[in-house]
């Protein structure tokens, strides 16, 4: 291979690699935030109707195995606390874990969601699922936690 060409090798693994050390925690930052945004404003949103909530987790929402009243208190909890997680990086994994599995549930559970906003949950469990698999990356609490128990300076 003549020089020119490992040069220009060289070259392109440089960029990509130096794109990819800024690009993918700024990406999974952005994911983290999209994703947690969703689901807390969903949440936000059942506070302030709660009756309606109520209403909807009773005749429309059809969640497997628990009371619907049940379903309204823990679903709701869940779209408020596990975002907060997701967002600042805390226990990302477990926590995005939890969350791909309620994403499930939820489209699961209401059947008008298939016409309206199936697309959407799809969208999100990707999101999701990327950063169950990458992790929270380096902008998070869980880096800054790992850091700080095993000494490094990376």
């Amino acid at each position: 291979m003549s020089n020119s060409i490992k040069n220009t090798i060289h070259f392109y693994d440089c960029i990509v690699e130096r794109t990819q050390y800024y690009f993918v925690p700024v990406f999974l930052l952005f994911l983290r935030f999209w994703v947690a945004e969703v689901f807390f404003t969903s949440g936000l949103i059942k506070i302030q109707n709660w009756d309606s909530t109520l209403y909807l987790f009773e005749l429309e929402y059809q969640v497997p195995i628990l009371h619907w009243e049940l379903a309204a208190y823990f679903g709701t909890a869940a779209e408020l606390i596990l975002p907060v997680f997701l967002l600042f990086g805390i226990l990302t994994r477990p926590m995005a874990l939890v969350l791909f599995v309620f994403n499930i549930i939820a489209v699961v559970s209401y059947p008008l969601l298939w016409e309206q906003g199936f697309f959407d949950h799809q969208l999100w469990g990707l999101m999701i699922l990327i950063v169950i698999v990458w992790g929270p990356g380096p902008l998070s609490v869980d880096k800054f936690v790992k850091q700080k128990l095993a000494g490094d300076k990376d």
